[in-house]
């Protein structure tokens, strides 16, 4: 009777001695498989106490930069950051909407975490460019038509915002089509638009209407400036005639490719 053949022989020999070789490579890798995970879960429960049970990253200071007209002190209590809070829990953007919501002078803010013990509070104010009289105070106005601020002296070279809009007559349309808080940003754009040589004498922007918008400057001089449109032309065009009109008082751009003076 034949034997068997060498290819039943090799088959035989492949079964035999693959089982023993697999277990032998299995047992390596699930030792470190298990090695591992115990590191990382070693090293999480490390890093989890450190951010959230040691003392080694609580907060501990509160700084403030960038204010102006604020204090420092007024920003950390508006702030109410939790000092002995773990650093890593901190709402941050919870404390940049209580700075903005109780100091709306804040234009913009930013909450930092300085680690291992810091909260770093950087503040951008809001600058008035228009004051509105009210009483014997003025209201602030920003460059986007923000009221933002109620003080007793008006800040130097601030110009007043009158506005003498009629509800009734020929400039009601007017008042009817775009509203009070719309005219306010037209005088803001207008202000944001004076060239600067002229900013520093003009002391009243009056609006009567969206396209009757003039100028009171120091002297009593005042420039016709009609709507916020062509404003850089405008500029352009004041400056050139009060150059050629020294001693004019009356100037009219509302048109700057016909611009007008008259007075002396």
């Amino acid at each position: 009777m034949a034997g068997p053949t060498t290819a039943e022989r090799g088959a035989r020999q492949q079964e035999s001695s693959g089982p023993p070789l697999v277990r032998r490579l299995r047992r390596p890798r699930l030792r470190t498989i298990i090695i591992l995970a115990i590191v990382l879960i070693l090293l999480g429960t490390g890093v989890g106490w450190l951010l959230y049970g040691s003392q080694w990253t609580r907060v501990e200071r509160v700084t403030v930069s960038g204010t102006r007209v604020l204090t420092s002190a007024q920003v950390r209590e508006a702030a109410d950051v939790p000092v002995g809070s773990p650093l890593i829990s901190v709402d941050t953007d919870g404390i940049e909407a209580r700075l903005r919501r109780k100091l709306p002078r804040i234009d913009a803010v930013q909450v930092v975490r300085s680690w291992p013990h810091g909260i770093g509070l950087k503040v951008t104010e809001r600058t008035p460019v228009l004051l509105v009289e009210k009483g014997t105070k003025f209201v602030e106005v920003d460059d986007e038509g923000v009221r933002f601020a109620t003080v007793s002296e008006a800040p130097k070279g601030v110009p007043l915002l009158e506005l003498t809009v009629s509800r009734t007559g020929s400039a009601a349309p007017s008042h009817r089509r775009f509203g009070e808080s719309r005219l306010v940003r037209e005088a803001v754009r207008v202000a944001g638009a004076v060239p600067a040589a002229v900013a520093g004498q003009t002391r009243v922007v009056k609006v009567r209407s969206y396209d009757d918008i003039s100028l009171e400057l120091s002297g009593g001089r005042t420039v016709a400036w009609g709507s916020s449109e062509k404003g850089r032309a405008k500029a352009r065009t004041l400056t050139a005639l009060m150059k050629a009109a020294p001693g004019a008082r009356h100037f009219d751009v509302s048109v700057p490719t016909a611009p007008a003076s008259s007075g002396s």
